[in-house]
């Protein structure tokens, strides 16, 4: 899954020159699901910086003009469905902007205190205004207006922005009334079990901050072997965990990948690419980009010349190629090898495809020994291209400083 910030990804900021400058590439480097952050127009009142914030909602039932019109949405969809790719829109259920649509005419659709005044949903988003989901008729409406964007542009379901903070019994039932419509992919941004199954997948959010602290040190390993030791008890097998080292709230509000995961930022790619759950790149990822992004106002990202799609792209060829490595039930199952405090190693396994993984998060260079009898056999290292190695069960390696090792047992045709 790619994140696309459309506000930020060309000098235009349009759907249009999206598709004209990145949606090929895109494809190229292996992507197959489109997630655009909200594409509807955006309040005006109380509004954050000069442009405002994606996620204060004007009207759920039109295109933003900033980034062009109705046709511009449907013929993005129409060319990535082309190329066999999906397309899903960001949607903002929890709170509208001030000024939205419904308030003067649905007054009683939003939360207010005691004294009859509309309340923001957190002191801090003061753009927005909390909805009341005690309000059947306006959980009715929103149902109608998320299926519009099935019927009118064809998109191909949803990213659910605060998820947890609806009740899940109006994502059970919107998910129904969706998919009466057309099929649809459901992810929530919450790190819930009970978000399933109203949703595909969720946001593997403690993962995310476990590998930040063991990228710092802050950590250690045992922290992720046992945060896969709850999630394997907690939610249910076909549970799609969505796996990111960056996402719009990170970059913007808690460090680029550079402050967040240092010199470790490609192993740590590598590790959300290879663990159970579904990857997410972000928008500027390619090129490795080393800014936070302006969340109210224009900061059109700097692409060069891409230095990292050679990395992504081999990245999602990879999660592709093996069986193992396949998101939710469809995976192989994860075993982990005991190393010391600094390095990381584990294998994927789903019938005779193997993929073993190690991670060096030192600074310096470190000598790996790991016995195992999974490791038994031919292995090709990836990127594929350079011979393969014999093992009798022990690996030993020297690897760089902050570098990485992903062995196969096959390579698959076509690589």
């Amino acid at each position: 899954m790619y994140e696309v910030n459309l506000r930020q990804m060309t000098n235009e900021g349009t759907l249009d020159a999206f598709r004209e400058q990145h949606l090929e590439r895109l494809h190229r480097m292996g992507v197959e699901v489109i997630w655009l952050m909200p594409i509807h127009p955006i309040g005006e009142k109380n509004r954050k910086g000069t442009l405002g914030s994606y996620y204060s909602v004007k009207d759920y039932t039109a295109v933003n003009p900033e980034h062009g019109t109705m046709q511009d949405l449907q013929e993005l969809v129409q060319a990535a469905h082309a190329l066999g790719m999906k397309v899903i829109i960001d949607w903002v259920a929890n709170h509208t902007s001030w000024d939205n649509v419904w308030v003067s005419a649905h007054p009683d659709w939003f939360t207010k205190d005691s004294t009859g005044n509309f309340v923001p949903p957190v002191p801090d988003w003061h753009d927005v205004i909390d909805l009341n989901f005690d309000n059947l008729e306006m959980r009715r409406e929103m149902i109608r207006s998320m299926a519009h964007w099935l019927k009118v542009a064809d998109i191909d379901g949803f990213r659910c922005d605060v998820a947890a903070e609806v009740p899940i019994e109006f994502w059970t039932e919107a998910r129904a009334a969706l998919d009466s419509v057309k099929p649809v992919f459901m992810l929530a941004e919450a790190d819930k079990p009970e978000m399933h199954p109203a949703f595909h997948a969720t946001y593997s959010w403690e993962m995310h901050h476990r590998m930040k602290q063991l990228a710092q040190g802050k950590e250690p390993v045992d922290s992720i072997i046992n945060y896969f030791a709850r999630n394997d008890k907690n939610f249910p097998k076909e549970a799609i965990r969505l796996q990111f080292i960056s996402n719009h709230d990170e970059n913007s509000w808690n460090g680029t990948m550079t402050e967040s995961f240092g010199a470790n930022r490609r192993a740590f790619a590598v590790m959300s690419f290879t663990v159970p759950g579904m990857p997410l790149l972000y928008a500027g990822m390619e090129c490795d980009i080393a800014k936070r992004l302006r969340f109210f106002d224009k900061d059109t990202i700097e692409w060069a010349d891409y230095p990292m799609d050679r990395f992504y792209t081999d990245l999602v060829a990879l999660k592709k190629a093996h069986p193992s490595l396949a998101s939710g039930a469809e995976g192989g199952e994860l075993f982990w090898h005991r190393t010391d405090s600094a390095v990381v190693a584990y294998s994927r396994r789903k019938g005779d495809d193997l993929v073993h993984v190690v991670l060096n998060l030192r600074d310096t260079m470190t000598r790996v020994s790991i016995t195992d009898e999974m490791l038994k056999g031919d292995k090709i290292p990836w990127p594929y291209g350079s011979g393969k190695i014999t093992l009798s069960g022990n690996y030993q390696a020297d690897l760089e400083p902050n570098g990485y090792v992903v062995l196969t047992s096959s390579v698959p045709s076509g690589n």
